[in-house]
């Protein structure tokens, strides 16, 4: 067992009704056992994702603080709380790796600094190709059936209520990222919106540069 470690704890709840300081507790509670030292401790508000247009300020804080070396492993009470998908979970585990960072997961009972958990590095490593493979495959075949119906690959009109949308938030003042979170867009989208406000009066038929699904 390692000693002497520098720990930070990251904790999220899952739903709105919950909280994170029984999960904190805990997590001090096995950091103190194993003599880790905790150092650092993150903690995302209990807004859902869908309302935070996705945002994460203090997950973003621990990964950059990780690749400063400010901790030797990170805690945390499930691996739901690190990421919503497959490929999230795999870039943040590169991340660590990158990094030479460790990662405690407590509900899943994984700790990369023994020599079973330093196989789940490996492991994701290895799905992380396959999960890029199958996304070249839907890429392929989705280009496929669009040329087989006559459909021409390429950007599609936004809807006339989305970019209304974006066009009043910049009309009130907001920043090209606000618009675009306001409207459900990405920002280079939104700096489309913006710049054909100044150049065309064609704003509800602005394109985008999304694959047809």
């Amino acid at each position: 067992m390692l000693r002497g470690r520098r720990a930070a704890i990251y904790a999220r709840p899952s739903t709105d009704k919950q909280t994170v300081e029984g999960q904190i507790a805990e997590l001090r509670r096995i950091a103190h056992a194993r003599n880790w030292e905790v150092v650092e401790l993150y903690t995302d508000d209990d807004i859902s994702r869908a309302k935070r247009g996705d945002k994460r300020p203090a997950f973003d804080r621990l990964c950059n603080d990780a690749s400063q070396g400010r901790f030797d492993i990170v805690m945390s009470w499930s691996v739901d709380r690190l990421g919503k998908s497959l490929q999230e979970l795999v870039a943040f585990l590169s991340k660590l790796h990158a990094a030479h960072v460790d990662l405690y997961l407590n509900q899943q009972r994984v700790d990369t600094s023994t020599r079973t958990g330093r196989a789940i590095f490996q492991t994701m490593g290895v799905f992380a190709e396959l999960e890029r493979a199958m996304t070249i495959a839907r890429i392929t075949a989705g280009l496929d059936r669009a040329k087989a119906k006559g459909r021409r690959p390429g950007p599609r009109s936004l809807p006339p209520i989305t970019v209304s949308k974006v066009r009043d938030a910049l009309a009130k003042g907001a920043t090209i990222r606000q618009a675009a979170d306001i409207g459900g867009v990405g920002v280079a989208t939104a700096h489309k919106i913006k710049v054909a406000l100044a150049t065309t009066a064609e704003g509800p038929h602005i394109r985008t540069h999304e694959e047809p699904s």
